[in-house]
């Protein structure tokens, strides 16, 4: 069976919400690439408890997951500076 280009569009949809609302930290999104279609997962740095790197880009979703939960462990472990 071929997926539709909406069909598409809607689980990638779904993905971008369960990302934004496992990561509130970040601001998340889909990039297009120059032929108008999807390109890199990206996530920016809204709220510097949830990470360190301002910008990350993957290929994937689980990729971009991966990296965020990594940037959330990197966050808690931090120097924060003297006391």
């Amino acid at each position: 069976m071929n997926e539709t280009r909406a069909q598409r569009a809607q689980a990638e949809n779904e993905v971008l919400d369960r990302l934004r609302a496992d990561f509130p930290g970040h601001a998340i999104w889909r990039s297009t690439r120059y032929d108008d279609q999807p390109g890199d997962w990206v996530a920016t740095l809204r709220d510097p408890a949830a990470g360190v790197d301002p910008t990350l880009i993957r290929s994937t979703p689980s990729e971009l997951r991966a990296a965020l939960i990594n940037e959330y462990e990197r966050a808690l472990t931090r120097d924060t500076g003297p006391r």
